[in-house]
């Protein structure tokens, strides 16, 4: 596994999550196409469990197997243990594709005191009534009572994974909101914020303009925007 409390936020890191978190997915998926990125929004079955979540951070990403049998007592919940432990604030735990339930609200409880912004996973959680109650942005496939341990196990903390459809490396950018799930590569972070809130800027002159009754051929063909 991968030494992942070792890195901490730079404040160039900081300054740019804190642009991230006042945009929202579907103004990010826009501005990923325009960089060439057109495939790093998850598949839609991973949704928040109540309406209105929103989280935005730096991926801790967690690679999750299925396995068949509980590990020795010693070594239970070892994996996710390692995983939430591991956060730091800013980050969002993002977790691989797998059939079994992975989180529930003792972990949120923990995660929230490190700072961490949400998960997002392409599993299952439990607890979710509590989840809700205490809105930590949860980003799942649906509600899975069964416990993680000898059905799911953490192999991997801060490598490369596949979730829901989208490779994610440790320290992508995570953003999401009622519409889904947006990875932004950390190599074309900076260029599709500042694409974002241009495009922001945009969409809000162009909102005003067709309230007040612009025809929207004539308000595309202006603003460019739609």
């Amino acid at each position: 596994m991968s030494d992942v409390a070792a890195a901490r936020r730079s404040s160039a890191e900081l300054a740019l999550l804190k642009r991230m978190e006042k945009l929202y997915v579907a103004v990010v998926a826009d501005c990923l196409d325009r960089v060439g990125v057109r495939n790093n929004i998850l598949a839609p079955h991973v949704r928040p469990l109540y309406p209105g979540a929103r989280l935005a951070g730096y991926a801790l990403t967690v690679n999750v197997v299925d396995v068949s049998e509980p590990p020795p007592r010693q070594d239970s919940y070892r994996g996710e243990i390692l995983a939430v432990d591991s956060q730091q604030p800013g980050d969002v735990m993002v977790v691989s594709t797998s059939s079994g339930s992975y989180w529930g609200e003792l972990l949120a409880t923990a995660s929230r005191f490190r700072g961490a912004r949400g998960i997002v996973g392409d599993c299952y959680a439990r607890d979710t009534a509590d989840l809700i109650e205490m809105r930590y942005p949860t980003f799942v496939r649906g509600a899975l009572a069964c416990d993680s341990l000898g059905r799911i196990d953490v192999d991997g903390v801060g490598v490369p994974i596949r979730c829901a459809g989208v490779t994610v490396n440790p320290l992508d950018l995570v953003i999401g909101d009622d519409d889904g799930v947006a990875i932004v590569p950390r190599s074309v972070a900076e260029e599709v914020v500042r694409l974002a809130e241009e495009k922001v800027v945009g969409e809000n002159v162009v909102r005003e303009k067709l309230a007040a009754g612009m025809p929207v051929a004539e308000a595309f063909r202006t603003y460019g925007i739609l």
